[in-house]
């Protein structure tokens, strides 16, 4: 497995590909592995040639500070874990070399991105959606995959690539989830033992079949804070905080 680090490097090494005409199936992530990025790199494996996945916990989507400062960031196990499953490359960008521009250049989008985390997290889908298509841009990848635990996100990007004429074709896959039903994320570490007991709840009460509104009475007797609870799309999305993780999930 190569670690790469530079985008001239990577570049070179994806251009040796194209001379082979080996496809390449790409998965950006922001490290803190689990078994949900697992299944996008299984999925690539099958459909692609060659797998690479990028780590970098990209600055420009967080809007409260101390949420990037505790990201948790454990490289060596993440690169073991992408070594095990067989990824071809793994792409370490910086970021002043992602963003030597000082981030003066940024993708906006004017509808979807304004609702759901959009709403009340501003400015992260322009951090989001900027550093995709960088990424994209970099990597030329035939197929890039997503979770659909964002999916909010997914559609975004996906509509980003056809509004922009990029080649890139965006795959997303199921959300993958724990055996009590908490959907798997990086943040979920973070969570206290008692905090990850009832964490589960979220996904219980979102796939019943109560009304959102008896949905957010439960949760927040329980002691969740929500931050939203609505229906898009044919979905139900939420983000509720538990102490100071902010889960998200979609039934």
């Amino acid at each position: 497995m190569r670690v790469i680090e530079t985008v001239a490097s990577f570049r070179e090494w994806r251009n040796d590909l194209k001379q082979e005409q080996q496809s390449l199936g790409f998965v950006p992530t922001m490290g803190a592995l689990h078994s949900g990025h697992l299944s996008l790199f299984k999925q690539a494996k099958q459909e692609c040639d060659q797998v690479a996945i990028s780590i970098f916990v990209n600055p420009t989507q967080f809007n409260d500070p101390k949420d990037l400062e505790k990201y948790p960031r454990p490289l060596e196990r993440d690169l073991e874990m992408a070594k095990q499953i067989g990824v071809d490359a793994v792409f370490l960008p910086q970021a002043q070399e992602i963003y030597a521009d000082k981030y003066r250049y940024q993708v906006l989008e004017r509808d979807l991105s304004k609702i759901l985390c959009g709403a009340t997290r501003p400015g992260h889908f322009e951090g989001v959606l900027t550093v995709v298509m960088k990424l994209l841009n970099i990597t030329s990848p035939e197929r890039a995959y997503f979770g659909e635990k964002d999916y909010q996100q997914f559609l975004l990007i996906r509509d980003m690539t056809k509004a922009f004429f990029m080649p890139t074709q965006v795959v997303s896959l199921p959300t993958i989830r724990e055996s009590d039903g908490l959907a798997m994320s990086s943040r979920n570490v973070r969570l206290t033992p008692s905090e990850r007991q009832l964490a589960p709840m979220i996904y219980r009460e979102l796939k019943s079949s109560k009304p959102l509104s008896d949905v957010r009475s439960a949760l927040e007797s329980a002691g969740f804070r929500i931050d939203y609870l609505e229906e898009h799309f044919g979905r139900h999305f939420i983000a509720a905080f538990l102490g100071e993780v902010r889960l998200i999930d979609n039934v």
